[in-house]
């Protein structure tokens, strides 16, 4: 399994996200969003410290507007954990790093 972020798209989202045997924490990203340039060092943490347990894929918005109807974002950055196509736990907004990680603690260790 990949220790790192992989970028998809709408047309990518079937293979990567709803046929994976793990969890999938999508992130929702936009290029013009500062609070997402600040949450990227996260994900990218998250990305090594989940790497046994957890798939991470980045997409954005803008061009990707399916996904990003499908899973109701409505601001800019959003997490979405699911399994297949149950969501598990969402958040929209920035936040910190003792946040992020309980968030996936918590969902992660319920699954």
């Amino acid at each position: 399994m990949s220790k790192g972020v992989i970028t998809i798209t709408d047309s990518e989202f079937e293979t990567e996200v709803l046929k994976a045997e793990q969890p999938v924490l999508l992130y929702f990203w936009a290029s013009w969003c500062g609070p997402c340039q600040l949450m990227s060092p996260l994900i990218n943490l998250a990305a090594t410290k989940y790497s046994d347990r957890l798939k991470i894929v980045k997409i954005e918005v803008d061009p990707n507007p399916k996904t990003v109807k499908q899973y109701q974002v409505e601001g800019v950055p959003a997490l979405r954990l699911v399994q297949g196509d149950k969501v598990l736990g969402s958040t929209e907004g920035a936040i910190g790093k003792e946040k992020l990680l309980n968030f996936l603690d918590t969902h992660l260790s319920s699954n």
